[in-house]
């Protein structure tokens, strides 16, 4: 049933009337909350497979086609989803630093050479971030405050 759906909507609209749907829907619903993601690989599974049927659907290629992961990055020019979301968290933290995102966020992106009593340690002149510690080491670890400078 579900193929005949998709059969119909592919066929009645244009290549770029379907680029624009599928980068409003699936997109969209691909970069919320990237943090959280960022180290919950079942979640980044079932949206990879999402991404991945939404790169079909823009092709026209089948199930088991192969080079499917070549034709998302040569030709829809997408990332596949941990690097999405590790590029995602990167430009975050480089609004963060350049003091273009919002304070909640920058107050968690303090280099180790602004913090007192580690100015001389080889993390502050390798321009690192400080990781803040955590106490769950599967909820702690997702979250903005110590992915942002692990990745």
């Amino acid at each position: 049933m579900h193929c005949i759906k998709y059969y119909i909507v592919r066929h009645a609209l244009d290549t770029e009337s379907i680029k624009t749907l599928v980068h409003a829907f699936v997109t969209s619903r691909v970069d919320y909350c990237n943090s959280v993601l960022s180290l919950a690989p079942k979640v980044m599974d079932k949206l990879q497979y999402v991404q991945n049927a939404a790169a079909r659907l823009l092709t026209g290629t089948r199930k088991y086609e192969r080079g499917l992961s070549r034709l998302m990055h040569d030709d829809l020019h997408w990332l596949v989803i941990p690097q999405r979301v590790q590029y995602k968290l990167t430009v975050t933290v480089h609004r963060c630093l350049r003091h273009r995102a919002p304070r909640y966020l920058a107050d968690y992106c303090v280099p180790v050479s602004e913090v007192p009593g580690r100015q001389h340690l080889r993390s502050a002149r390798c321009h690192q971030l400080s990781v803040l510690r955590v106490r769950s080491s599967t909820l702690g670890t997702r979250a903005f405050s110590v992915a942002r400078p692990t990745i």
